[in-house]
């Protein structure tokens, strides 16, 4: 099986088609297997992948739309070079072995989420929510293909992030899973603004002509200050959260979308890292500059340039970057009353440090006053 180009790379039925092949042998199992394998009742219909390592498609499941994610790029390595690579099957749903315990494989699990997530006191009861979600046949038991699944699904940051905020309104749904191909609830608007320019355009188009075109198509101001709302609760949701700390390592409008009833939904946890995965990332690290220290796209921490390393503290904090965000979206069509007011909490709220003296109370007080203020102004109107 030989691939040459994207075009050929990003199709579906090669997708299925491995993922079913692993589950006829008995090595996946997951809640979508059946609907996919068998009664073809979860299809592919759309490719959405910006690149060839990155699956992603709009499908159908049960007459549903729904966003299928699936990690197909190391089976095309391992089937385009069987001699050096080793199958697909022996690297991704090598653990648990056989013979597991259960009880070790919880072991397994709460390490493993230790080493992402910090040592929080909650992870005994997000063991218990991974054991049930790998449960397929809801026997009371965990098979070696159900274990497997579920482990390999959790090695993929935006699933860890998934499963970890789970019960914040802000993400996405997930609705189901096979081997490491996972299903998630389609987010009708996946852009701040409503539409996205193609990408064949926006090197040809200068700056002031995407604003134009993004202030064209925005929702009405009071419907863009609801969304600002749910992104600023998420942000404060995500901030000292139940498993920790997260970070927003990529703060783009293209990133945050919202549904139909204009409620904000993050659209790519892939931009999202966990404190223990920047942590990770800077500790020890050489640099001779602050660019030297940043994960991601803007997740910068200082270097020192006596020592020659990086600092652990991430120098803008989530707040500050959506704030950021927010000022020419919210500013727009604000009403005039309450437009010196808004600019002013924003440009506030832009200036906050990272620094952990500052990050809790100060950081509220912005937080809360913000979210008050537009608030008050779309409160007992229809768009509330």
């Amino acid at each position: 099986m030989h691939y040459s180009s994207y075009s050929e790379l990003c199709r579906g039925h090669v997708c299925r088609m491995i993922i079913c092949d692993q589950y006829k042998k008995g090595i996946i199992s997951g809640s979508t297997c059946k609907d996919l394998c068998e009664e073809r009742s979860l299809l592919f219909q759309h490719c959405l992948s910006s690149s060839p390592t990155q699956q992603v498609y709009r499908g159908l499941w049960r007459e549903r739309e729904v966003i299928i994610k699936c990690g197909i790029e190391e089976a095309l390595k391992a089937d385009n070079h069987p001699d050096s690579v080793p199958r697909r099957d022996v690297v991704l749903f090598d653990k648990p072995t056989r013979g597991t315990s259960i009880d070790e494989f919880k072991e397994m699990l709460l390490n493993f989420l230790k080493a992402k997530l910090g040592d929080q006191p909650s992870l005994a009861a997000l063991v218990s929510r991974i054991i049930t979600m790998a449960d397929v046949n809801r026997d009371g038991k965990v098979s070696l293909a159900e274990a497997k699944s579920i482990w390999a699904l959790l090695q993929l940051n935006e699933f860890l992030l998934m499963v970890s905020l789970h019960e914040k309104e802000h993400t996405s749904k997930l609705l189901g899973h096979c081997g490491d191909l996972y299903v998630t609830e389609k987010i009708p608007h996946t852009s701040l603004y409503g539409v996205n320019v193609p990408p064949f355009l926006q090197s040809l188009l200068p700056s002031v002509v995407h604003q134009i075109i993004h202030q064209w198509f925005a929702p009405a101001w009071p419907r863009r200050a609801k969304i600002a709302i749910g992104l600023l609760e998420f942000v404060e949701e995500i901030f000292h959260g139940t498993y920790g700390n997260f970070y927003i390592c990529e703060t783009g409008f293209k990133n945050v979308g919202y549904n139909d009833k204009y409620d904000f939904k993050i659209v790519n946890l892939r931009k999202v890292a966990t404190e223990m995965t920047i942590r990770g990332f800077l500790k020890g690290r050489h640099c001779e500059q602050n660019v030297d220290c940043t994960y991601g796209k803007d997740c910068t921490a200082t270097c020192d340039k006596l020592m020659k390393q990086c600092k652990s503290d991430v120098v803008q904090p989530n707040l500050a970057k959506v704030c950021g965000l927010l000022q020419d979206y919210l500013l727009y069509g604000a009403p005039l009353e309450l437009k010196e007011e808004l600019q002013k909490q924003l440009r506030t709220c832009m200036t906050l440090s990272g620094l952990a003296s500052q990050m809790e109370v100060h950081h509220s007080l912005v937080l809360n006053n913000l979210k008050t203020l537009l608030w008050k102004k779309i409160s007992n109107t229809k768009y509330s």
